[in-house]
C-alpha cells in the first residue's frame, strides 16, 4: 500500500522536480552505457529499441534515443499536461547527453553482475522520475495518452514491444543474452514497482472542502468516473465531501496536482487497487 497523505509542497517546486529529472536521467544513461550496453544486453522500451538500432546500426545511442523520442514527445505535448511534458523533455534530453558522453566501457567483468546492477540503478533512475517530476518519455507518454482516452491495455502495448526488443536480441546476439536482457527488463521493472508503484491501478479519496472546483477540473481533464459522498470531520464536525476516483498510476500525478490547485489543504489518499469489475471509465 502507499502509505500516508501527501505531502506535495516539495514537489511542486520547480527547482526540485528539475534536479530529480537530472539525476534520474543520469542513472538512465549511466547505467546503459557502463553496465548494459557494452555487454549486449539491452533495456525496455524506446531506450531499449535505441540500444538495439545502436547495435545494429552502429550510429550513436543519444541520437537515437532523441530521434525516437521526438514524434511521441510532439504528441505528448498536444495530448498531456505541459508541466509533466516539460519534465519529459528534459528528461529526454539529458538522457540522450549522458548517452553520448559518458564512455561505453563496462567496469564489472561479470555478465551476471552487469545485469543486477544495470537493471537496478536504470529502474532507479525512471521511479524517481515518475514519483517526483514526470516520465521519462517513449512509452510512457504513449500509456499516459492511452489512459486519458480508453482502457486498453498498457501491460499488452509493453510487453509486446519487449517482447520484440528480446527476439532481436536472440537473432542479432545470442539466446542466453537475450534471457539477460530479459532478467534486465524484469529487475527495472521490480525496481519501478518499489519506487513508485506495482499496481497499475488505483483508488484515490480527496477529501475537500472545495468540492465543485476540484470535481469539475477532474471532469474536464480525467477519463475515469468520480464517487461523491458527504464526509464530516471527526473532531471539527465540518462537513465536507470526498471525491473517489479509480484510476491508472499514469493519471495519478495529474490527480493530484488537480486537486491541490484548487484546494491546496485537501486531505488525499492513494491506495491499490488489485481487482476492477466493471468499467470505470467516465460514461460518455
Amino acid at each position: 500500500m502507499i502509505k500516508g497523505v501527501f505531502q506535495l509542497n516539495y514537489q511542486d517546486n520547480l527547482l526540485f522536480k528539475t534536479f530529480i529529472t537530472i539525476v534520474g536521467s543520469f542513472l538512465i544513461a549511466f547505467a546503459f552505457n557502463v553496465f548494459l550496453l557494452p555487454n549486449d544486453v539491452l533495456s525496455s522500451g524506446i531506450g531499449g529499441l535505441a540500444l538495439l538500432l545502436n547495435k545494429l546500426l552502429h550510429v550513436d545511442a543519444g541520437l537515437l534515443n532523441l530521434l525516437l523520442n521526438l514524434p511521441l514527445l510532439i504528441l505528448g505535448f498536444m495530448k498531456l499536461n505541459k508541466s509533466v511534458m516539460y519534465n519529459t523533455i528534459l528528461s529526454v534530453i539529458v538522457v540522450s547527453f549522458f548517452l553520448t558522453v559518458i564512455p561505453t566501457e563496462s567496469i564489472a567483468n561479470e555478465l551476471f553482475v552487469n545485469v543486477i546492477f544495470g537493471g537496478v540503478i536504470v529502474g532507479i533512475g525512471v521511479g524517481i522520475i515518475l514519483k517526483y517530476s514526470g516520465t521519462t518519455g517513449g512509452m510512457d507518454i504513449v500509456a499516459m495518452i492511452i489512459s486519458q482516452n480508453s482502457n486498453v491495455s498498457i501491460g499488452l502495448i509493453m510487453t509486446i514491444l519487449n517482447g520484440i526488443i528480446i527476439i532481436c536480441s536472440g537473432f542479432l546476439f545470442d539466446w542466453n543474452l537475450a534471457l539477460m536482457t530479459l532478467l534486465s527488463i524484469y529487475i527495472t521493472g521490480k525496481t519501478v514497482d518499489t519506487i513508485f508503484t506495482s499496481n497499475i491501478k488505483l483508488t484515490v479519496n480527496i477529501i475537500t472542502s472545495n468540492y465543485e472546483a476540484v470535481r469539475q477540473g477532474l471532469i474536464d481533464e480525467i477519463y475515469r468516473g468520480i464517487t461523491v459522498t458527504d464526509v464530516y470531520g471527526g473532531y471539527s464536525n465540518d462537513q465536507k465531501h470526498m471525491i473517489t476516483m479509480v484510476l491508472t498510476r499514469y493519471e495519478l500525478p495529474n490527480v493530484i496536482k488537480i486537486a491541490k490547485t484548487h484546494d491546496e489543504n485537501c486531505f488525499i489518499n492513494v491506495y491499490e487497487t488489485t481487482e476492477v469489475h466493471g468499467n470505470f471509465a467516465r460514461n460518455q
